[in-house]
């Protein structure tokens, strides 16, 4: 099993900047793909970034250019740098890990984290 822990969620100014973490632990073997996505009450769960075991990144649109996804390798952890945030940015965070154990694939996802910005 892996377990995912997030944080840097908090209230922010429209304009303003929050970075989010997410730290995997425990039985880890590949990771694959690490993430992040958001979901608003009532809504699907959206991707907001994701980033490969290689760098590769890929990101919704309405983030580009505002957000930046990285990933420590050797610290299993992946971030979210989220500049010029706006209130419809508002919503829940969750990490998404993609993992291999050697034998079979397994996504995980964090508890979330409450990113809230004020007009």
């Amino acid at each position: 099993q892996v377990q995912l822990v997030e944080s840097g969620g908090g209230l922010v100014q429209a304009g303003g900047s929050l970075r989010l973490s997410c730290a995997a632990s425990g039985s880890i073997f590949s990771i694959i793909t690490m993430g992040w996505y958001r979901q608003a009450p009532g809504n699907q769960r959206e991707l907001v970034a994701t980033i490969s075991s290689r760098g590769s990144t890929n990101y919704a649109d309405s983030v580009k250019g505002r957000f930046t996804v990285s990933r420590d390798n050797a610290k299993n952890t992946v971030y979210l740098q989220m500049n010029s945030l706006k209130p419809e940015d508002t919503t829940v965070y969750y990490c998404r890990v993609f993992h291999y154990s050697g034998t079979n694939y397994k996504t995980y996802w964090g508890q979330g984290t409450q990113v809230t910005v004020s007009a």
